[in-house]
């Protein structure tokens, strides 16, 4: 992908003090819990607004002329969030593959806030939703792969709500797949989504990747998705978002 000069000439400080985003933003986590283990497994960085505003008013500030200092920004901003929180879990960055021109070297600014603030790298998960428009399949792959040489987990979110097939989870080879709420709404009275759940968890067994269940909101649905094997779930049932706040498990009336 091309990206302009001036971006690729810009140091990981600038990246760190996020120069040219225009506006300022702040970090809420929700927990991602390990069934398995009755543990929270890691927390989900989400981007709000500077007085709290969700994802839509943050998103619609993004543009092509800011959103490579957006994704940056978001990376730095939930690793020092975090860090200042005392997180000691997994913590997954959602990150916009379009914004990155090359993996190797937008990368680096990530790496030096986890050394600034410290945060374990190992710890990191980056995960792509299904809703970005991906112009350039391979370029994707690419950042995937790279990641994964540099020790970081990747996942997809929102599966089942846009451009992925089987097929593709093939060659992305993520570590986490989210299935997306849609899948999950009133999953214990929709026999055909048990049933394509099912397929995906069969292929996702193959290639290694774990299955996470998100935006569950009834008991009924989180006996349904534990009764067919899947281990890390996410949704309002548990916990919401909560700004620079992280829930703990004795918050979590389920792990009790």
């Amino acid at each position: 992908m091309d990206f302009p000069s001036e971006i690729k000439q810009q140091t990981c400080a600038d990246c760190l003090s996020g120069v040219s985003l225009g506006f300022d933003i702040r970090m809420a986590f929700q927990p991602i819990i390990d069934w398995q283990t009755q543990t929270i497994f890691a927390y989900e960085a989400l981007v709000r607004g500077p007085q709290g505003q969700g994802a839509p008013w943050v998103f619609e500030r993004v543009n092509d002329a800011n959103k490579y200092y957006f994704d940056q920004a978001c990376r730095v901003s939930a690793i020092k969030t975090a860090a200042d929180l005392g997180c000691d879990t997994f913590l997954t960055i959602n990150f916009l593959p379009n914004a990155v021109y090359n993996p190797k070297s937008c990368i680096k600014a990530t790496i030096e806030a986890a050394q600034l603030y410290g945060f374990d790298l190992k710890k990191l998960i980056f995960e792509v939703t299904e809703g970005e428009d991906i112009i350039d399949k391979a370029h994707l792959k690419n950042i995937f792969q790279s990641y994964a040489k540099f020790g970081f987990l990747t996942a997809i979110d929102d599966y089942g709500a846009g451009y992925t097939h089987i097929s593709w989870l093939a060659e992305l080879k993520p570590n986490l797949l989210k299935l997306d709420m849609s899948l999950i709404r009133d999953i214990d009275k929709a026999p055909h989504k048990q049933a394509h759940i099912k397929d995906i968890i069969a292929h996702c067994q193959l290639q290694g990747t774990q299955v996470l269940a998100e935006g569950i909101e009834t008991y009924d649905e989180l006996s349904c998705l534990t009764a067919m094997g899947i281990r890390y779930l996410q949704g309002y049932l548990f916990a919401r978002p909560t700004l620079e706040h992280l829930t703990k498990e004795s918050d979590i009336k389920l792990l009790q």
